[in-house]
């Protein structure tokens, strides 16, 4: 085909001048199609995109399938070149098509970028070509060079500059597999349409990197006179068992900023939205005036002098660096130069890339703010949503919960924790309304109420929507979103986030615990390498399974089998474990806790039996290669355990835990899995386990004994003051001394201290009686 039939034009996303190019082509050229970058699964809705909404808006597509989890936005602003294309192109009579895959597919999620907004800007990937042109310019940034080259610079020539610009971007590196996928399927587009067309114009507004390759695919020979016209793409469907698809949500000039984390676009939407309506010197001023007006409003200082200051600036700058008109970043030079006066700890957000950093000077983040604007859309009230807003207001009157006031919710009560359970599952949803102040932590925790207050609802309408994307009603939603985290984020990395999502399913019901999650939640606990965080998990699955009434799962089969793979992977993990740095690992300690109270009271949801157990805690006691901590543990799960007394294994045991280097680590495993078993009196003709200890205490020389000390007042901190004073009465009585136990608990000092002064003075008359100084005797 050749070029006289189809105009491509490249533009970046969400620029004033590109929009502007569109404009003027569309009114110049009067095609009969105009072909914009954007979901083709949209095209049946471009009517519903033209309703009439108060824009910014945005296409979320969502995609949801056995495989995988996708979302995207797609933002339209009145200055997106997009944007521009359909409505100009609607109002030229034009046919408007959407030509690009839909946002679910794998040309988008499969990128190596993996960012989540299909408008992602190829400057951010392909950067090689763009530093040179910054190092040419002597600009800091990319929003910068292209103020420069395009936004501020003489609309005449526009196309050329904003050709050879994407070229020389597209040059600089090959596309990966998504872009070329996304480029293929656009160009079958171009060549339908021009197909389409006969005689008139074709427009393809696309971004500027993929317009080079466009070109190239699109440049065979036209079709041949007479011939039936290509049929149109095929636009790509879910595969069975998925679920896909866009609906229109509203958005926000925050959203949209790059100073917020906007992975697309350009930043300052605010200040871009004034170029477009009013051009480059009235934008300018129009900002000057703003950040002033703001910093007034918090009273920070912002004089007249200042303001007349920063206009100087301003003007100076821009005539130095040789702009037509000012540009954005000589506004804000020129404004930081007149309204701050203090060192600065980092540069001025707008000459680096990236979001704005926590600790800006308070006049940086007003300015910055000003540059966004407080801009919100608002969709058009015939705008489908999805099912989930329906089901979600519909279910609010009914819980009386569509009011702003405080809740206090009695979980014991049915209609109480039914209202719980919807409000946690909006909680998991990220819908505002609500915030819980007070409530359980586990499945252990005795409080039965709960109380919520209301929290500003800014952005609910796209929250909800976005939401839709999980399922049609809430606890549908929550517990997709629910099974969602637990496959995308692996194997537990860490202590609390196996717990958290056990215990959230439990807080929004999840479907009575879906097998599909507790599936999921199985499957983690099975990878899992670290005791710590399995510890974690099987302590509150345990504590569900065995306490909770408020919640519905005590006994639950399924929170059963969480608890059956959990205790076996534990004892897997455990077993065989060598080395490791010394110390006590106290999450491994209460991980071998968590399972012996599930072997003492969970048994019949286990495979592993007591028995099995205790012959593996055999084991790995006399293990002289396993942790101390880990050692004396397991002597402790045995004894626990009920098993059967050893009296030659746990001398042999307690012999070996002897060596003050390791007596401290070995007894803290022994008192955090046997603290009962200390205190318990030994049946008629063993020793008991305090009896053992004692022993190997007093045999100690006092060298030793100063040694081991501390490491003695560690593990013996496990237990609690009354047992303690149950220890120090159990030695009196082992003696035949009769005091108060509690006083001897309490020393005038601390007693490691008291040791050493004693070990102290014992030195002192040795070398006394050496050199025959000491008293007579």
């Amino acid at each position: 085909m050749s070029d006289a039939r189809v105009t491509f034009l490249g533009v970046r996303h969400h620029s004033p001048a590109c929009a502007g190019l569109v404009r003027r082509t569309i009114r110049a050229l009067r095609p009969a199609y105009v072909l914009v970058e954007g979901p083709a699964d949209m095209n049946d809705r471009i009517g519903e995109l033209l309703l009439g909404h108060e824009l910014p808006i945005a296409v979320f597509s969502h995609y949801r399938g056995t495989d995988r989890v996708a979302t995207s936005w797609a933002p339209l602003c009145a200055y997106s070149p997009e944007w521009v294309a359909l409505t100009e192109g609607r109002t030229a009579g034009a046919e408007v098509r959407f030509i690009d895959l839909p946002a679910w597919h794998r040309a988008f999620t499969d990128r190596p970028d993996g960012a989540a907004n299909r408008y992602a800007d190829a400057e951010a990937r392909y950067s090689r070509a763009i530093e040179r042109l910054r190092a040419r310019y002597r600009v800091d940034t990319v929003d910068a060079l292209w103020d420069r080259l395009f936004e501020i610079a003489d609309p005449d020539g526009l196309r050329d500059r904003l050709d050879a610009y994407f070229a020389l971007v597209r040059g600089d590196t090959e596309a990966d597999d998504g872009d070329r996928a996304r480029e293929r399927y656009m160009a079958s587009w171009v060549r339908a349409a021009v197909a389409h067309a006969g005689d008139r114009p074709v427009l393809v507004v696309t971004g500027g990197f993929h317009q080079p390759a466009l070109r190239a695919l699109t440049a065979a020979p036209g079709p041949t006179p007479g011939a039936e016209p290509a049929a149109w793409p095929p636009v790509p469907a879910p595969p069975d068992g998925a679920e896909g698809g866009s609906f229109l949500v509203p958005y926000s000039f925050r959203q949209m900023d790059a100073f917020a984390g906007y992975q697309s676009g350009m930043p300052s939407p605010g200040y871009y939205q004034h170029l477009w309506d009013e051009g480059p010197d009235a934008a300018a001023k129009t900002l000057r005036r703003t950040v002033v007006e703001r910093l007034r409003a918090r009273h920070l200082p912002a004089s007249t002098a200042a303001l007349i200051s920063a206009y100087t600036l301003t003007e100076g700058l821009a005539a130095l660096r040789g702009h037509p008109h000012p540009a954005r970043v000589d506004v804000l030079d020129g404004l930081a130069a007149a309204l701050i006066t203090d060192d600065l700890d980092q540069p001025l957000p707008w000459n680096t890339d990236g979001p704005l950093r926590p600790g800006s000077h308070p006049a940086v983040v007003e300015t910055v703010a000003a540059c966004t604007g407080d801009r919100t859309g608002r969709l058009h009230p015939d705008t489908p949503l999805p099912p989930l807003v329906h089901h979600v207001t519909a279910d609010e009157v009914r819980l009386g919960l569509d009011g702003d006031r405080t809740l206090d919710l009695d979980l014991t009560s049915r209609r109480g924790l039914e209202r719980s359970r919807f409000l946690h599952q909006l909680r998991i949803l990220g819908i505002p309304g609500h915030t819980r102040l007070t409530g359980p932590d586990h499945g252990a925790d005795p409080r039965d109420h709960e109380t919520w207050e209301p929290c500003p609802r800014t952005g609910r309408d796209a929250a909800l929507t976005e939401a839709g994307a999980y399922g049609a009603r809430p606890d549908e939603a929550a517990t997709a979103l629910l099974a969602h985290r637990v496959r995308d984020t692996g194997t537990a990395a860490d202590a609390g986030t196996t717990a958290a999502l056990l215990f959230d399913a439990v807080l929004c019901g999840a479907g009575s615990l879906s097998r599909d999650l507790l599936d999921g939640l199985a499957h983690r606990i099975r990878t899992t390498a670290d005791p710590g965080p399995l510890g974690r998990a099987l302590a509150v699955a345990l504590g569900l399974w065995r306490h909770d009434r408020v919640f519905g799962t005590a006994r639950d089969p399924l929170l059963g089998t969480v608890l059956d793979h959990a205790v076996d992977r534990l004892f897997h993990l455990v077993e065989g474990l060598h080395g490791g740095p010394p110390g006590v690992d106290v999450p491994r300690l209460r991980a071998l806790t968590a399972a012996r109270d599930a072997l003492l009271h969970a048994a019949p949801a286990l495979t592993l039996t007591p028995e099995t157990a205790a012959a593996t805690a055999a084991r790995i006691a006399h293990d002289r290669h396993a942790p101390a901590d880990l050692r004396g543990a397991a002597l402790g799960l045995r004894r626990a355990l009920g098993a059967p007394a050893e009296p030659a294994g746990e001398a042999e045991a307690f012999a070996a835990a002897a060596d003050p280097a390791v007596l401290g680590d070995w007894l803290a495993g022994l008192l955090a899995l046997a603290r009962e078993e200390v205190l318990r009196p030994a049946p008629k003709g063993e020793q008991s386990l305090l009896d053992t200890l004692d022993g190997v205490v007093t045999t100690m020389t006092d060298d030793v004994f100063l040694h081991a000390l501390p490491a003695l007042r560690q593990a013996f901190a496990f237990f609690p003051p009354r047992e303690r004073e149950r220890v120090a009465q159990l030695l009196l009585d082992r003696r035949n001394l009769h005091g108060s136990a509690r006083t001897l608990l309490r020393t005038s000092a601390d007693p490691l201290l008291l040791a050493r002064a004693a070990a102290l003075e014992e030195h002192t008359d040795l070398l006394l009686d050496r050199h025959a100084l000491g008293a007579p005797r």
